[in-house]
């Protein structure tokens, strides 16, 4: 054996017990000819997805008895859009999901559009007892012959009843139990029990605008106020709202907080999510005056800057004790939803997240993590107090170390100026995913424009994604969620997010980071192996 091959051979042990110096392992040979399946290349790990079928928005969202429920927009006879049910999941920890039969089933009335759950403890709709409270949803009833005509009351709300902890359900005999015959597009009520007021509130989308709604027994509805018209981003049809008091983070001080989805007009294209803070008093919900500042000049303020977060919402009766704020999204967009390259099934959910009411010098933001549950599932942890990145381009980690399709990588980086670094996955295809920092021009980015498989729509690749940032900095904590075929940033404790979808060729082989100009440093990389 010559000299050469000794040292290599050393080197690739060392690398392979982590003794070397992570960004000293070379990026690996292209040796891999296998031929993947579906499942094996774009299944996600921990992601949900449906076994089969078309899904897009999570709906229903409720906690109880120990299980998450999970339902969603589904069209279980193809995998493009089609009359809508709503298909289940359930989970112990929000991270690994059973799929369940189909929930609810469309009817002569119509397909059963996006809505809500909750659990009506104190039995005030009658459905149930104190025993066994009932599980009240409310979703949206899509007439598909008035739609065809342009007949009034495309679309009026609807509710069910489940006495089973939500594996069937029945339809109320009055439905449906609200009507707008003017609104074209007036739909997706989300529920919430407002114990402030002490109401059951609702809010659905109606146009360009949303309309809230109290009850006492969530079968007669009065309508309260609306609130929207002319404010936020209206670039496309207002969908799936959301709304809740949450307390801001280290105070006793609390806000209300609408999320409001809009398709197309999101900030980098196609479906996305704004948020709007302010305050509400039981019947009139109003932006906070600082908040009305921050909107100036601005189109919308955004839960998710990257192009595949959309329609997202939160879980109903989380305890007190527990007492967080729990949302998950479609994740995918409009733009492309129905064109990925999947053949058996069509899209997944986001990770979920904990959303929280962050207050800097008098400005409100809500952030997001993912769910603490997610660290249960931490196989193998490799670890790098500090990285001086002084090369051009620096592998920090390859496939003999750990798996690339599930990971969970946090890190923080130091020194920063005026350049850009950007953080990449690759593989022996040319495929790349990257995401970084653009300094030199004062934004976030995520870009999927060699990421494989891109045949299937222009409008998946066309351009980077972008999220901006006004104030400068010198140090930025990043965490980032990887599951074979999606990639989740967040950006300084998750005040920034994108999350972004690509299709490659192989799996992903190394992580690697490069910069333009200026040295910088890593500090306390963590880099952890899921294990699914």
């Amino acid at each position: 054996m010559t000299k050469i091959a000794i040292k290599k051979q050393a080197k690739l042990l060392l690398c392979a017990i982590g003794m070397l110096t992570l960004f000293n392992c070379k990026e690996s040979s292209v040796t891999d000819k296998k031929a993947y399946t579906e499942e094996e290349l774009y299944r996600p790990n921990f992601h949900f997805t449906p076994k089969k079928g078309w899904m897009n928005d999570p709906n229903g969202m409720f906690y109880y008895n120990g299980y998450y429920h999970l339902y969603y927009q589904h069209y279980p006879d193809s995998i493009v859009w089609g009359p809508m049910h709503w298909g289940h999941a359930i989970s112990t920890d929000m991270v690994t999901w059973t799929e369940k039969p189909i929930a609810i089933y469309p009817d002569e009335k119509g397909y059963i559009f996006s809505g809500s759950a909750v659990v009506d403890l104190q039995n005030t709709s009658g459905f149930g007892s104190l025993k066994n409270p009932p599980i009240v949803a409310m979703f949206t009833y899509h007439d598909p012959l008035k739609e065809k005509t342009n007949a009034p009351g495309i679309q009026s709300q609807g509710i069910a009843y489940s006495l089973n902890e939500g594996l069937t359900w029945t339809k109320y005999e009055n439905n449906p139990v609200i009507e707008f015959p003017s609104i074209k597009d007036f739909r997706d009520p989300k529920m919430i029990w407002d114990n402030i007021h002490k109401q059951w509130l609702m809010v659905l989308a109606a146009g360009d605008k949303t309309m809230f709604y109290g009850s006492k027994n969530l079968k007669n509805w009065e309508f309260l106020s609306d609130f929207g018209k002319n404010i936020g981003a209206h670039g496309g049809v207002w969908e799936c709202p959301d709304f809740f008091p949450l307390f801001v983070e280290g105070s006793d001080e609390y806000k209300w907080v609408l999320l409001l989805s809009i398709n197309p007009g999101g900030p980098n294209g196609g479906s996305a999510t704004q948020y709007f803070v302010g305050d509400f008093d039981g019947k009139t919900f109003k932006l906070d005056a600082s908040f009305s500042k921050d909107m100036n000049g601005q189109k919308g303020l955004w839960i998710d800057y990257g192009r595949d977060n959309y329609a997202g919402v939160t879980w109903s009766n989380i305890s007190e004790t527990d007492g967080r704020k729990l949302f998950m999204g479609w994740m995918s967009n409009w733009n492309y939803g129905q064109k990925v390259p999947t053949q058996k099934w069509r899209s997944s959910m986001t990770m979920a997240r904990e959303l929280k009411l962050i207050k800097e010098d008098n400005h409100y933001s809500v952030s997001s993590q993912p769910v603490r549950e997610l660290q249960n599932y931490v196989a193998k942890t490799i670890k790098k107090e500090t990285l001086k990145i002084k090369d051009k381009k620096t592998v920090l980690i390859d496939k003999s170390l750990v798996d690339l399709t599930k990971l969970d990588i946090h890190f923080t980086l130091k020194n920063l100026k005026k350049d850009v670094y950007t953080f990449s996955f690759s593989n022996g295809s040319n495929n790349t995913i990257s995401f970084g920092i653009n300094k030199k021009e004062n934004y976030f980015f995520i870009d999927r424009r060699k990421s494989g498989d891109l045949s299937f729509s222009d409008a998946f690749a066309k351009q980077i994604s972008k999220a901006p940032f006004t104030k400068d900095f010198d140090k930025i904590d990043i965490r980032v969620i990887v599951d074979k075929t999606s990639i989740e940033v967040f950006y300084n404790n998750g005040k920034t997010v994108m999350t972004e979808i690509f299709f490659p060729e192989k799996p992903m082989e190394t992580f690697a980071v490069s910069k333009e100009n200026f040295d910088f440093t890593i500090e306390n990389l963590t880099i952890n192996q899921l294990n699914f």
